[in-house]
């Protein structure tokens, strides 16, 4: 065998994209496929038939969801192809690329009130409906072929210590508890990870806590977990250490939800295997660590850094190193470009200056906020931080939660570093009894103003042209929750019954950040006092066999 033929990359499954053939390689998703043409605009959004193209490169979001062998809404970020398998797009009429549907998007420039209108004359009320319900969604049910397939076998376990979560702070966990003589379990959503050494790793694998556990501890957790594609688990826990990270927040501004508006992790993410991003100049929002390391792993694709406050020093200096033009305390109001980004508009602060940018990207690496869905979902006491404006666990200095048996560690509870007190290791050293209980962590405000309250107020008294969206998922515009408060309607949660906010399949994660501090504003009240909304299992989407398949037997315990 010569060098040259060692080289050689192992051939992939072949699959069809829209009726045309496609290899992907092994370990490739659909999304790696299609991103060796550019960004791919996979899906249209539910109510105005919006471009969309991917946004996180997480498989939270919802732009880049295709029907695979008859089966809708499976994330192309997250899906390797099989030989033969079919993806096609799903809710683009006739085409994803001309649809007649995105009609509505320039007949309606007020917003299309789908919940509380369409109720006069009575007599069109079906008519209405009929329109309604062709206009919204994603996609078509499953095909009996693809449903017949999702008969997870079910699978019930029982284990001492539960990790949700393999990065540094889950790892930490798993390797001191298995140097003590344990045998974690560890589950993660990556497609991939390098194994934990000891423990047993779970990857591709989501979790939703079932019914809290009582006060006294008498139960152990009972925690719904689903493997794609198709094997659901019933997992009973002793105890439970969640290490679920953190993840780059959105921002509101002027058609924020058009192609080339991703996240940090999102561009991050579709720059596999060292190759470029799917943009050539883009814009970094962010004066922080991460746009820091944006601009440094991007470099080369990156023209601008737009930062809402104070640029520090370092920053400065790697973008010089780069050079990435700064635009220091500016309010990012507006993209413009339909079928992507094209340029952005951008008024400094204080001056009101206002400037032009073109580039083909808006990357946001401003705020990270941490994960905190499942946290709410088993009954954890949280804490407001106004900087990075989120919600934390109330944790001790070794982890644990306000719920016994819980333990919360990593950017989930606040760490930042390998050497803060709220590492993975000394979790362990908790869960081990090396460690007794401690105070609750105070090293940050429980409230107060943080910086992007102050950004929010300055940018929202502006005037807002293009369409503000609030909930990508759901497209819910900023005015429609504007009138919540306008209404005489108060907290999030009157707000999420009254609009639709937060219900759509990312459970709140890239609205629910934004949408409490604008709440807050126009309540006139801190964050905190919105509240938060009420997290109800699955925290993420689950497909009904792995719950249909669990048996009366393997059913969770009914000593409720």
């Amino acid at each position: 065998m010569t060098a040259d033929s060692e080289m050689v990359e192992p051939a992939g499954p072949r699959f069809s994209f829209e009726g045309r053939p496609r290899e992907a390689r092994p370990g490739d998703s659909v999304l790696d496929v299609l991103l060796r043409d550019g960004l791919p605009n996979l899906q249209r959004s539910p109510h105005y038939h919006r471009p969309r193209a991917p946004l996180c490169g997480l498989g939270q979001c919802t732009n880049c969801l295709v029907r695979v062998n008859g089966r809708p809404n499976v994330r192309a970020c997250r899906y390797e192809p099989a030989e033969g398998d079919r993806v096609e797009t799903e809710n683009g009429w006739p085409s994803r690329r001309f649809d007649a549907l995105a009609g509505f998007d320039l007949l309606f420039p007020s917003g299309l009130d789908t919940l509380h209108g369409f109720r006069r004359p009575a007599w069109a009320t079906r008519f209405y409906q009929f329109v309604v319900r062709r206009l919204t969604g994603f996609g078509a049910p499953p095909s009996s072929e693809s449903a017949a397939r999702l008969r997870a076998p079910p699978e019930v376990r029982s284990v001492d210590v539960l990790i949700l979560g393999a990065g540094r702070a889950g790892r930490a966990c798993a390797a001191r508890l298995v140097a003590a003589g344990g045998s974690p379990l560890v589950i993660d959503r990556a497609r991939s990870l390098e194994p934990v050494s000891g423990a047993e790793l779970l990857t591709r694998t989501t979790v939703s806590f079932l019914p809290p556990r009582p006060a006294d501890g008498a139960r152990p957790f009972e925690v719904l977990a689903y493997t794609e594609p198709a094997r659901g688990l019933l997992l009973r826990a002793q105890r439970v250490v969640v290490a679920v990270g953190s993840y780059d927040a959105s921002l509101l501004f002027g058609s924020n939800d058009r192609p080339g508006v991703m996240t940090a992790d999102g561009a991050l993410a579709m720059a596999p295997r060292g190759g470029p991003p799917p943009f050539r100049a883009a814009i970094v929002f962010g004066a922080g660590d991460r746009a820091a390391e944006v601009v440094r792993r991007l470099e080369a694709q990156v023209s601008a850094l737009v930062a809402p406050g104070v640029v520090p020093p370092e920053l400065v200096r790697v973008c010089s190193d780069a050079g990435v033009e700064i635009y220091p305390r500016s309010l990012l109001v507006r993209a413009h470009g339909r079928s992507r980004v094209r340029s952005v508009e951008l008024v400094a602060r204080g001056s009101g200056t206002v400037s032009r940018v073109a580039c083909d990207a808006v990357v946001l690496a401003h705020r990270r906020v941490p994960n905190v869905p499942v946290l709410f979902q088993v009954g954890t006491r949280m804490r407001w931080h106004g900087d990075p404006g989120a919600y934390f666990p109330e944790v001790d200095p070794a982890g644990r939660t306000s719920v016994p048996g819980l333990w919360a560690v990593g950017s989930v509870a606040g760490a930042r570093g390998a050497a803060s007190p709220l590492s993975g290791d000394r979790a362990a050293r908790s869960l081990l009894g090396a460690l007794p209980a401690g105070p609750v962590d105070a090293s940050r405000p429980e409230a107060g103003p943080g910086e992007f309250e102050g950004y929010y107020r300055e940018l929202l008294r502006r005037p807002r042209p293009g369409r503000w969206v609030a909930c990508p998922c759901e497209d819910i515009l900023l005015k429609e929750l504007e009138a919540v408060t306008a209404g005489g309607y108060r907290g999030v949660e009157v707000a999420k019954r009254y609009s639709g906010l937060g219900t759509g399949l990312c459970q709140g994660r890239y609205c629910l950040p934004d949408a409490l501090l604008v709440l807050a504003l126009h309540e006139g009240r801190a964050p905190s006092e919105v509240g938060y909304s009420t997290q109800r299992p699955p925290v993420h989407p689950t497909p009904l066999a792995a719950l249909a398949a669990l048996e009366p037997q393997m059913a969770p315990s009914e000593e409720r």
